[in-house]
């Protein structure tokens, strides 16, 4: 039994950020192995978009680890508390969203994450069919477990205070309604973002105020970072892989990380253990596995868990074929671009050419190639989406425009 609890414990705390209350964790692994006592495991989900990227799955597979391990989860759709706005890292208030958005996000949400939860162990739970029962009493009774002080110790809040702007009232309300959802629950352990840090804690601390007999364990999961391995990985950036992108693309954005960040995600993506994980690495570090393959393993089971068994294969054929034949690189820098930005321009600033005017004469003498063809237009602006642009044949760069 104490080596089952040593790989759960190393299982559940692998990529973890912080972990509060470890011993009440392995109280509750403790009592799954001996007695099978199962427990709750609950992560909230703001149905703000409809689609999902790898960014979000982070907390889903640490919630399906859970349901290795004895945890019945607790999968929250606040759209109650949707209709607020998480302010969590907002420099404003976020805009409310309809009912109508909320109910349309919900079966999106839920459809994607059964490919990676056991549904059998998953509990979908809406924390309106509770927090709208609470009433102008209850909210105020709520409200009155926190003081103003201690609300302005966020960082966000303190940050928007200083600068005067705007907080709504309705955004100090988040975090206990957030809090109020693990009373309601009885969870045993939440799970969030290093962000969520604050309303977390709210759980605990209200279900001590409430009596409820327990305090949650709260785990934090890091913010994974984008392809570009600097920044979060985000829509709105550009540097995301969806849930939902085709096989070949996402197989494609995958091998286009770096071989660094790779090991970022083998820990946070990964079904792989953390033994089989340091193997490779070793095997990798002393030459014996090259790390592209390393890459395209990785790159087979997330096509593989989000399209079925055989996908990932089959897209690293079509990959390889495809690269094969154009003789184009898996492996180029990335170049982001906050707004559209002019071909000439993108030339400079992905290093292709030293200016603007011997761009120019690249594209006259027909060198240049964006996606495989032929530019011609030296005034072609790039606007949204994500472009491969080639000059000659081994010059390349993949750029984002966001």
């Amino acid at each position: 039994m104490e080596k089952k609890l040593e790989v759960a414990l190393q299982e559940l705390s692998r990529g973890s950020e912080e972990i509060i209350d470890n011993e009440r964790l392995e109280e509750l692994l403790k009592n799954y192995f001996e007695n099978g006592t199962t427990y709750f495991v609950k992560a909230g989900f703001d149905p703000t978009a409809p689609d999902l990227h790898l960014g979000h799955t982070v907390l889903l597979q640490k919630l399906a680890a859970f349901q290795k391990y004895g945890g019945r989860v607790q999968f929250l759709i606040g759209d109650f508390t949707a209709m607020i706005g998480d302010p969590t890292g907002k420099s404003a208030t976020r805009k409310v969203l309809t009912k109508e958005d909320v109910v349309k996000n919900i079966q999106s949400y839920t459809t994607q994450a059964f490919k990676i939860l056991d549904e059998s162990k998953t509990q979908v739970v809406y924390n309106d069919d509770w927090l709208q029962s609470l009433g102008a009493s209850g909210i105020l009774q709520l409200s009155s477990h926190l003081t103003v002080a201690r609300m302005l110790e966020r960082d966000d809040f303190s940050k928007r205070y200083a600068s005067n702007t705007p907080i709504a009232v309705s955004e100090f309300l988040y975090p206990l309604l957030q809090g109020y959802d693990s009373v309601h629950l009885k969870s045993d352990v939440e799970l969030g973002g290093t962000d969520q840090k604050f309303n977390l804690l709210m759980g605990r601390q209200l279900q001590k105020i409430y009596g409820v007999g327990k305090q949650q364990v709260v785990m934090m999961m890091p913010i994974l970072e984008g392809l570009d391995g600097v920044q979060k990985m985000s829509k709105s950036l550009g540097n995301y892989i969806g849930v939902t992108d085709e096989p070949n693309d996402m197989f494609g954005k995958v091998l286009s990380i770096s071989d660094d960040l790779m090991w970022r995600y083998y820990e946070l993506l990964s079904t792989n253990t953390l033994e089989t994980i340091e193997q490779m690495k070793s095997d990798v570090a002393n030459g014996t596995l090259h790390p592209k393959k390393a890459k395209e393993n990785l790159a087979m089971e997330i096509v593989d868990r989000y399209h079925g068994s055989g996908s990932g294969e089959k897209a690293a054929n079509e990959f390889a074929k495809i690269f094969a034949k154009k003789d184009i690189p898996t492996q180029m820098d990335q170049f982001l671009f906050e707004t559209e930005v002019g071909i000439l321009q993108a030339l400079v600033e992905c290093k292709l050419v030293p200016s603007t005017s011997q761009a120019r004469r690249d594209i006259k003498g027909g060198a240049v190639k964006l996606d495989q063809i032929k530019v011609e237009d030296d005034k072609m602006v790039l606007r949204s989406g994500e472009y491969v642009l080639q000059k000659g044949k081994k010059a390349f760069a993949k750029v984002i425009v966001k």
